[in-house]
């Protein structure tokens, strides 16, 4: 048994120097995102806007920080009370996958095209919503250099009362 312990534990680190990270790099971007979310739910967009590379990517977009700040500005405009708090996170080589529920209050009108854009213009319900999201970040020198996300956008619009609900079987 004391064998195959040493044997486990060196299959799970070789992939990681293999992608040129050590453990500690991926603990360190590990804690990196987990710093992100904490920023995003103390809605301290301008912070949260420097854990970015300079150049980088949205959903295989190069926006850079600037392009990264409008979007989340416009989220706290549509939700000021808007959360991510984390459920799950994994970490390995340059990426941090993280599933988080994604909470907030339909209180404003949004500008941009954030949310797959089904926001956009509409008046506010005052109606809160609670989904599921999984984030992907890439990490470069501990700042972001490309983040992609899957999200709940029907739930969440159902749940704003924007469309209707599923009907129960």
């Amino acid at each position: 048994m004391k064998r195959i312990i040493p044997g486990v534990a060196l299959a799970l680190v070789i992939p990681l120097l293999a992608l040129g990270q050590t453990v500690d790099e991926v603990n360190r971007n590990r804690d990196a995102i987990r710093q992100h979310h904490e920023r995003l739910n103390h809605g301290d967009v301008q912070a949260a806007v420097l854990d970015y590379a300079a150049d980088a990517k949205n959903h295989g977009r190069p926006v850079g920080r600037e392009g990264l700040r409008l979007v989340l500005e416009d989220i706290y405009t549509t939700f000021p009370d808007w959360r991510m708090e984390i459920v799950e996170i994994v970490a390995e080589g340059d990426s941090v996958v993280v599933r988080c529920t994604v909470s907030g209050t339909h209180r404003g009108v949004a500008k941009r095209s954030v949310n797959g854009g089904m926001l956009l213009g509409v008046a506010p319900t005052q109606k809160r919503f609670e989904v599921q999201h999984i984030h992907w970040y890439k990490l470069r020198d501990g700042k972001i250099v490309e983040h992609r996300a899957n999200r709940d956008d029907l739930g969440m619009m159902r749940q704003l009362g924007l469309l209707p609900q599923l009907a129960q079987p």
